[in-house]
């Protein structure tokens, strides 16, 4: 019998890798004869980058940058040389993870970090950048990592903005980077570094997520995930009024409009940030980890699946990793089991 043990992480407990050793470890005590194959997934979430780099290798690097409330730290995220890639979490900078227990101002909570390790990936020659959407502690539609990236937020007598997203209820215009030689409609992202031609490298940047929210709205970024941010009630209100502003800035100054595309409003509008901002490909997290482990190949290859993360419910359903699993499972008719910390009704 050949099993296929694709698990997601148990969040603050086990690694997706250690879950699947962990299921492994008690199949081979029944059925010692079993042929098994571990291959841990995710979904765009904190845990990608260690997937994926367990997947393909890589050297993780490190690089300064910011937190969400402006700490200045050691960021980590992973470079494959020899495919010239860069897969990184925008957790690892501006996400919960990073902030003291009970230290919360999704007021003055800012991406600026994430736009410093997208800056530290292209100069080191990246030409693809994968981005996983999730853990954050913002809710700025990408306003501070896009400052990190040479991008100018004006108010009133040209003030240059550079605070939290409250300070985007002043934004009078927006204007893009400029650098020597470059056309303005350039963006950072694709003017450094320069090609052996001297032309700007284009730059290929993806945002895996595991939601489907839009940026505005009572299904948006800041009434769906503001509250369990640490927002009041009359600082939601703020919130989505700055994000309005910033939607409507970027749609008459840069020309694109992305606020209803599924996914904008992931990790406090990051998503939408990267696609106005650095023309990224929103994808399901889930789909592009899949299609990096070939877990289609492996499952239609396969008797038996076993999947799992540490708290399945309603929202397995909306992009999860095991969803996908099972999805996955069901079009080539194999039988899926999921092993998880705790089972709600779906």
């Amino acid at each position: 019998m050949h099993i296929l043990i694709a698990p997601d992480k148990f969040k603050g407990s086990l690694s997706a890798r250690q879950v699947a050793e962990n299921i492994a470890f008690g199949i081979r005590d029944v059925i010692p004869n079993a042929q098994i194959e571990i291959t841990p997934v995710a979904d765009g979430g904190e845990g990608t980058t260690e997937v994926i780099h367990d997947s393909l290798g890589g050297e993780w690097v490190t690089c300064a940058a910011h937190d969400a409330l402006g700490g200045r730290i050691e960021a980590r995220y992973v470079w494959i040389r020899d495919q010239g890639a860069a897969v990184m979490e925008m957790s690892e900078a501006a996400g919960m993870r990073r902030l003291k227990d009970g230290v919360r101002d999704i007021m003055c909570a800012s991406t600026l970090g994430v736009g410093e390790m997208l800056l530290d990936a292209t100069k080191g020659g990246a030409r693809e950048i994968i981005v996983g959407l999730g853990g954050s502690a913002t809710n700025d539609g990408g306003f501070g990592m896009a400052r990190a990236l040479g991008f100018r937020f004006l108010g009133a007598a040209a003030a240059e903005l550079s605070g939290g997203p409250n300070d985007l209820l002043k934004l009078m215009r927006i204007e893009r980077p400029v650098v020597a030689g470059v056309s303005p409609a350039t963006t950072a992202l694709k003017s450094q570094p320069t090609s052996a031609s001297g032309g700007p490298l284009q730059i290929k940047i993806v945002a895996a997520c595991d939601v489907r929210n839009p940026l505005l709205g009572e299904n948006g970024a800041t009434r769906t995930f503001g509250p369990q941010k640490g927002a009041t009630p009359a600082e939601l209100e703020i919130l989505e009024r700055a994000l309005t502003k910033l939607a409507d800035t970027i749609t008459r100054d840069l020309g694109c409009d992305f606020r209803n595309n599924p996914g904008a409003g992931a990790a406090g509008g990051l998503g939408f940030g990267l696609m106005s901002f650095c023309d990224a490909e929103l994808r399901p997290g889930f789909d592009v980890v899949a299609d990096i482990v070939e877990l289609e190949e492996k499952i239609k290859a396969t008797d038996v699946v076993i999947t799992g993360e540490g708290k399945l419910d309603t929202q397995t359903l909306e992009g999860k990793a095991p969803a996908g699993v099972a999805r996955l499972a069901r079009k080539f008719g194999k039988r899926v089991f999921a092993v998880v910390g705790h089972c709600s009704e779906i």
